[in-house]
Parts: structure tokens; C-alpha cells; sequence
């Protein structure tokens, strides 16, 4: 028999949604507590998700309800203690991105994770959506050569308005070292380093190209360089329309998809020769693209979204933690992730 493990959630942020859905479906969780500052907040997500109870003060939630797993998901300055808090407890830990603000708060966390003999991990959702699986079974299965050149990149009209927009109401992340971009920057990352395994040199250029006191950036493009591969993570709010595409090109070939508008597109030797593979990749990629229009006008009538990959990454996990597995998301991939960002962030890797 499946083992239910008890799940409780911190915050009830707009992702929360995402979280609280999988627990209220899942046949490997049951959820017993939501806990927010607003008690109003708290009955609601409550009552929609059928949690067992409510709290606005975590401490008292671990000690009475006593979660086998806490999902943390409020403001990034606050994780580190509350995580500290969960782990001290005895619950694993699932942690929104970024995990903590600075690469050294993550090994102090990690450290503690591992002293109370506990799971700790970050949210990496995107990993876990149907094309970049795709795109990483094309890798495995060598169509696409060796890898050679990454790129991420995501463009959000983040100053048209919104929440981070709101000059007398600043968002928290605001406060985050990369400011809004560090919102996004953990996808960038990892993503990144799903075909990248590491990097030897990198030049990061950070912008405000709108200007004001409010954003500290508002464009990243920056260059990593591994031996003879490399990659590029860019974000930026002015190259409209909103996308996230990842590109990953090999010896042999190149696959390309849209987060935001998933599709597969690739472009590799065929069967036919060298002479007939541009005309079958243009019809096999045209068939595909055909298909993933009407996939996503279904999507937007259904009021889906862009986290299927949250789900598939939540069931892995609590199946492992059931099952006393290796979760999905190591701390390799946690490490390298934040390494990465606070290099990116270094002074002396800016241009």
C-alpha cells in the first residue's frame, strides 16, 4: 500500500494554488494543515484544498499537527529560518525558489539538513515539463550529437504593471540581490545546467534599462563557457512578447521549445540524407507545431498553466520520500544552481 505521508504548507502566495492542488489529489500526501499570517487567507485555502486545520503561527503547527513534509512558500527572505524551524522539527523540507538569497545561507541550510537527517528541496519545476523531458531524451538518445550551446531565455513585461510594477508597494523581491530577476533566475540556472554540467568562465551583464530607484535590474545577459561549450541566460522585460524558450544545440542537431507556449521543435539528420533532412525536419516540425497550437488553445480554455512539471516533480518526490529514496532534485543540482547564481552576481565576472 501507498505510505500517505502528513503535508502541511507555509504561505498561500499565488503558487500556492499549484502546491495545494497536487496535495489535494494526491494519494501519497494528505494534507493537514495550511498556515498564513492571515487567518482569512488560511480558512480559504483550507476549505478549498480540505486541509484538516489552520494556523497563522508555524511553530505552533509543527508542534501540534507534526507534518512528515512542509512546503515553504513565502517570500525568499523568510525561508531560511523557517526552514531551519521545519528541519529542526523533523519534517523534509520543499522549498520555493530560490531557496535562499545567498549561496552561503544554501550550504548552512544543506548542512542542517543533513544533521537532522532530512530532505531539503528546491523547487526545479520546470525540469519536469513534457518538452524539456523531450529535449533531454533527444540528448540521451545522442540525435542530437553533443551538446555545444544552451540558451535560456525568458522575456516578462515586468514593468508594465503587476506586482512587482507597484512603486508604493514594493514586492519583497525587490530586496533579493539580482532584485526581480532574481524571481526567475533559479529557472534560468538550472535549466541551464540540465545540458551544461558546469562552467569554467562566465561574463554577466546586468542592466536597468528602464531606470528608477525600484528596479535594481531589469536585464541579465550573461555567457557561460565550460571547455568548448557554451551557454547564454538572458531575461529581459522589454524584448516582447512574453516567452521562456530553451535551446539546446549538438554536433548533430538543435531542439527549441516555449514554456510559456510548449512545442518541440528539432532539427536533426534523417533517414533520407543529407540532401531530403531540411524538407522532412520543415514538415515533421510544421506537423508538430499544427499539433501544439490546438494542445495549447485547449490549455488556455482549460485555464491550464505553464507548472504541469510542479505535479510530475511533487509525486517523484513524495513517491521517494515514501519509499526512502533519493529525491529527484539532489543536492548536486541545488548546489550547482545557487553556485551558479552568485556567480553571476560576482563582481568580478560583471561587464
Amino acid at each position: 500500500m501507498t505510505k500517505m505521508l502528513k503535508a502541511a504548507v507555509i504561505g498561500t502566495g499565488v503558487i500556492s494554488k499549484e502546491h495545494l492542488s497536487f496535495l489535494d489529489q494526491s494519494d501519497r500526501a494528505h494534507l493537514v494543515s495550511v498556515c498564513d499570517l492571515s487567518p482569512a487567507a488560511a480558512r480559504y485555502a483550507a476549505q478549498r484544498y480540505h486541509a484538516d486545520s489552520t494556523y497563522t503561527d508555524y511553530h505552533q503547527m509543527l508542534d501540534e499537527v507534526t507534518p512528515d513534509v512542509v512546503h515553504i512558500l513565502t517570500p525568499p527572505q523568510t525561508h531560511l529560518q523557517i526552514a531551519k524551524d521545519c528541519l529542526a522539527a523533523g519534517t523534509h523540507v520543499i522549498c520555493e525558489k530560490p531557496i535562499t538569497p545567498t549561496y552561503d545561507e544554501f550550504k548552512e541550510l544543506w548542512a542542517i539538513a543533513q544533521s537532522h537527517n532530512r530532505c531539503l528541496i528546491e523547487n526545479h519545476n520546470y525540469r519536469f515539463n513534457e518538452s524539456i523531458l523531450a529535449i533531454e531524451k533527444l540528448v540521451k538518445d545522442g540525435l542530437l550529437g553533443e551538446v555545444q550551446e544552451v540558451e535560456v531565455r525568458i522575456a516578462l513585461a515586468v514593468r508594465s504593471g503587476g506586482a512587482f510594477a507597484d512603486e508604493n508597494l514594493p514586492h519583497p523581491i525587490h530586496k533579493l540581490p539580482a532584485g526581480v530577476v532574481h524571481d526567475v533566475i533559479t529557472h534560468l540556472c538550472y535549466l541551464v545546467l540540465r545540458f551544461l554540467p558546469d562552467f569554467d568562465r562566465i561574463s554577466a551583464a546586468w542592466s536597468n534599462h528602464g531606470g528608477g530607484d525600484l528596479f535594481k535590474y531589469d536585464d541579465l545577459d550573461a555567457i557561460l563557457i565550460a571547455g568548448s561549450q557554451h551557454a547564454r541566460l538572458r531575461f529581459s522585460c522589454h524584448t516582447l512578447p512574453e516567452c521562456f524558450a530553451v535551446t539546446v544545440r549538438g554536433s548533430r542537431g538543435y531542439a527549441e521549445t516555449d514554456l510559456f507556449q510548449p512545442y518541440l521543435r528539432c532539427v536533426i539528420p534523417r533517414k533520407a540524407g543529407k540532401l531530403l533532412s531540411p524538407l522532412i525536419n520543415h514538415f515533421v516540425n510544421g506537423y508538430e507545431l499544427m499539433g501544439a497550437s490546438l494542445t495549447n488553445f485547449r490549455r488556455k480554455i482549460m485555464q491550464q498553466t505553464p507548472y504541469e512539471g510542479l505535479h510530475r516533480l511533487l509525486d517523484k518526490t513524495y513517491e521517494a520520500l515514501s519509499e526512502g529514496n533519493p529525491p529527484p532534485i539532489s543536492f548536486e543540482d541545488m548546489e550547482r544552481t545557487s553556485r551558479l547564481i552568485a556567480a553571476l552576481l560576482a563582481e568580478g565576472n560583471r561587464v
